[in-house]
């Protein structure tokens, strides 16, 4: 007798609940992950009987988590009725803040984007910055048309990492103040809206094994190259954080400075770009951007500058190759955009560093790493949400 059998002949009151919320999540998440299915193909595929089946759907629609999305006309037979997971069930939000720009978006829960803002992030202090995450969110999900009660969980990602005793963000160095008690909890009263706190290189790696070149991947590291330095590590499809949190703050070795020891954070960077660039000879406003781009026409002191920071990048791939033996290296962030320039140096100096030779790639997702991760991340709570209250009334 098969197992699904043995649950659905199983009698006892106590239990009834239980197994057709099993059947009705099975269902969904089938239809969630493998596409639009008649009442026939999901019974072959789950083993479930078509009576339990059809029940199943028919709770389903009631509570408005799955739909009718057409018919499919066999060769033989009556033509079936294909149902999907409704999209509009519920929604989540994805924030990423970074020191240029915070970035905002609500979702479906099939995953597509209803709403969306970038602008930039020109606050000076942390409160002005908690006010316009909330501003920002709020307008988001006023353009999206959703009812902010369907707003149903919200996945921040920031520089540093969040310590959930002390209800505040640590090691955000490059946003003064954000480490302040009580200001994550102001955004959550304000929005009405759950939400969770990850670091800015985790959720990018994530984002990266959702959506881009990290998918199948068996254990890759996301190094998170800008204004700061981080790193996000996937195993198995989920992020290894450590005990504490605090896995992948590479930022925080040491390196051996020109004149002082420094931080790696100090030494790989668009900081540390703009300042090789001075140092050889550049003048003028400097951004790691104009770096580039002045090296892509050719200019001296920009290609050293360029061939200076490949290097850096090599140590900081040895590193994790020594450490965490992936077999993907992605490189991501504002510097990680220049990776048609960069991609040559780091290979050549990670062959002379190291036997270690992981594929090294850009990452796939650019600008939008972190925000997807977000969005990746909010989703399976929201999913989890929607299901329970749609199911129980609750």
């Amino acid at each position: 007798m098969a197992a699904s059998d043995v649950i659905e002949q199983q009698e006892q009151p106590w239990n009834r609940r239980r197994l057709r919320s099993t059947n009705e999540r099975l269902l969904l998440d089938r239809l969630r992950n493998a596409g639009a299915a008649s009442r026939a193909q999901l019974a072959r595929e789950t083993g479930l009987s078509k009576p339990t089946v059809s029940s199943a759907l028919a709770s389903l629609e009631t509570a408005g988590l799955v739909h009718e999305v057409g018919t499919l006309a066999p060769e033989r037979g009556r033509t079936a009725v294909l149902y999907a997971p409704d999209p509009a069930a519920g929604y989540a939000l994805g924030v990423d803040i970074g020191r240029g720009w915070l970035r905002v978006a609500v979702v479906d829960l099939d995953g597509t984007v209803v709403s969306r803002s970038d602008v930039r992030n020109r606050a000076r202090a942390s409160a002005a910055l908690a006010d316009l995450v909330v501003d920002t969110a709020r307008q988001v999900i006023a353009d999206s048309g959703v009812d902010p009660a369907e707003v149903v969980h919200g996945v921040v990602g920031t520089p540093g990492v969040y310590d959930e005793k002390q209800r505040r963000v640590r090691y955000a160095m490059h946003l003064p103040g954000w480490g302040r008690a009580g200001l994550v909890d102001r955004m959550r009263e304000e929005l009405g809206v759950p939400l969770e706190v990850h670091n800015d290189a985790n959720l990018a790696a994530l984002g990266e094994y959702t959506y881009g070149v990290g998918t199948g991947s068996r254990l890759f590291a996301y190094i998170l190259i800008g204004t700061g330095l981080g790193m996000g590590v996937v195993s198995e499809g989920r992020l290894f954080t450590g005990a504490h949190g605090l896995a992948g703050e590479i930022g925080f070795l040491p390196w051996p400075g020109r004149h002082k020891p420094e931080r790696l954070e100090d030494a790989v960077s668009g900081v540390a770009v703009v300042e090789a660039a001075r140092e050889f000879g550049m003048s003028g406003q400097l951004t790691a951007k104009a770096v580039f781009d002045a090296a892509r026409r050719g200019h001296p002191a920009a290609l050293r500058a360029v061939e200076l920071e490949g290097e850096r990048i090599a140590h900081t791939v040895a590193a994790a190759a020594a450490v965490l033996d992936p077999d993907l290296v992605v490189l991501g962030g504002g510097v990680g955009h220049s990776v048609d320039l960069l991609l040559g140096p780091v290979q050549e100096h990670v062959r002379a560093l190291t036997p270690l030779r992981p594929r090294i790639a850009p990452s796939r997702l650019g600008e939008d790493a972190v925000l997807l991760g977000a969005v990746a991340t909010a989703l399976d709570t929201a999913r989890d949400l929607v299901f329970e209250r749609r199911t129980t009334g609750a």
